[in-house]
């Protein structure tokens, strides 16, 4: 079934977009037959989880970090990853690129736009990313684009708008001529075929290929 499922979602997607299989809450059998069906990108977003399954993957698994990360818990995230999809604050910023310099590696970015209606999402909003984007100097992180996830809802056309707009953001950071800025992760199993036509580069697909959480 994840096989199938895989080649559904593969034979869709246009090239240069690339899947992220979302494995949070999924046993590591089921990520094995992801990884035998093809896929070799994974996304996690519990720093515990990452580290716990890392080590019973084969080694040549590219992990994603897409949740909220605190600080504390950067040790658990930063040694595994290619990239950390959510970085949210300033804050978190400045403390993966400190690790990265202290422990010799460069790990890329995606800074997350706060694109929902729901208060409880993080992100910066567009005037901040700018704001890094022009004013902040990182030496220990590649800022490889944008990340954001839309409002949760039915409407369709809401979700149309969110893209629309982090892919308008997206635009114009590419036109100012960011290095490696080449990055935008829209769309989630409920939405991807949206934000693919909104132009996305990376989609986070879980329920579709593993089927429901299974704890």
């Amino acid at each position: 079934m994840i096989a199938a499922s895989l080649k559904a979602i593969r034979d869709a997607l246009p090239s240069g977009v690339s899947l992220v299989a979302v494995s949070k809450f999924h046993p590591v059998e089921r990520l094995m037959e992801a990884y035998q069906a093809g896929q070799r990108i994974f996304g996690e977003n519990r720093p515990q989880e990452l580290a716990a399954k890392v080590p019973l993957m084969p080694s040549d698994v590219q992990w994603h970090f897409i949740g909220h990360l605190q600080t504390n818990k950067i040790k658990l995230v930063l040694p595994y990853v290619c990239m950390v999809q959510s970085v949210d604050s300033i804050h978190l910023l400045e403390a993966v690129n400190r690790w990265c310099l202290e422990n010799g590696r460069v790990v890329d970015i995606l800074l997350e736009l706060h694109l929902g209606a729901e208060e409880t999402k993080h992100g910066f909003t567009e005037n901040e990313i700018l704001s890094i984007i022009c004013q902040t100097e990182v030496h220990g992180v590649r800022i490889r684009g944008l990340m954001g996830m839309a409002t949760n809802t039915d409407d369709l056309s809401v979700v149309e708008a969110d893209f629309a707009r982090i892919h308008a953001l997206f635009l114009r950071i590419q036109s100012m001529g960011l290095p490696d800025f080449d990055q935008l992760s829209i769309g989630m199993s409920n939405d991807w075929p949206l934000a693919v036509k909104h132009g996305a580069t990376m989609v986070r697909v879980g329920t579709d290929i593993f089927g429901p959480r299974e704890y």
